[in-house]
């Protein structure tokens, strides 16, 4: 029987580039198959709701965009003890200060996976109520996706080419092409807040 593996996404699909993670565990499970021993999850901003899917873990892997301080799109691995500090490094949304706990909290109850990998993306643009991911951001789903095949692998938790079926994903609506692709324009749509409670001659 294999290792027990969580491969978490985090973020908020509804703040442009906060929708990093997300997108890579969707980009994941659409082309990869692994096993049952293996749970890929859409963590969202569930912070603390998480706890019980570490405890099953021996392994995990977390998406995330994270403020490292970088140029825009890039994209760093921290592994092990690094990944609490870095998840709360410099606050950019309730979710990452949220999952610092999460682990802290898995630590101190003693269920926190053996080995943890922060595969995270420096954002391009958060302030954008609606909007999707940049392009520079979207351009490192895939090899972050390989960067934690290849972590796995090494750990002898291997991944077909093909597809994993998981109910752990958003609704079908949520989809980054859908999202993206039908969402009504910056037009149509404010993305700044309600329009309808804006001064007049704002």
């Amino acid at each position: 029987m294999g290792r027990n593996a969580l491969i978490l996404g985090i973020g908020n699909v509804l703040w442009a580039d906060e929708g990093f993670g997300v997108r890579c565990v969707e980009h994941l499970a659409e082309t990869l198959s692994y096993p049952d021993t293996v749970k890929i999850l859409d963590g969202g901003t569930q912070g603390l709701y998480l706890l019980p899917f570490l405890e099953e873990a021996e392994v995990m892997v977390v998406f995330d965009a994270v403020d490292y301080g970088l140029a825009p799109g890039t994209m760093k691995i921290v592994e092990g003890e690094d990944v609490p500090a870095f998840m709360g490094a410099k606050k950019m949304s309730l979710h990452q200060t949220g999952f610092q706990d999460v682990i802290a909290t898995a630590q101190l109850m003693g269920y926190c996976p053996e080995e943890i990998m922060l595969i995270g993306v420096q954002p391009v643009e958060l302030e954008d109520f609606g909007g999707g991911l940049r392009d520079a951001t979207a351009a490192r789903i895939p090899a972050a996706v390989q960067i934690a095949r290849d972590w796995l692998a090494a750990r002898g938790i291997h991944a077909a080419d093909g597809r994993t079926e998981t109910p752990d994903l958003a609704d079908a609506s949520l989809t980054r092409d859908r999202y993206e692709g039908e969402r009504p324009s910056e037009d149509v749509a404010c993305r700044t807040g309600d329009d309808r409670f804006f001064p007049a001659g704002a």
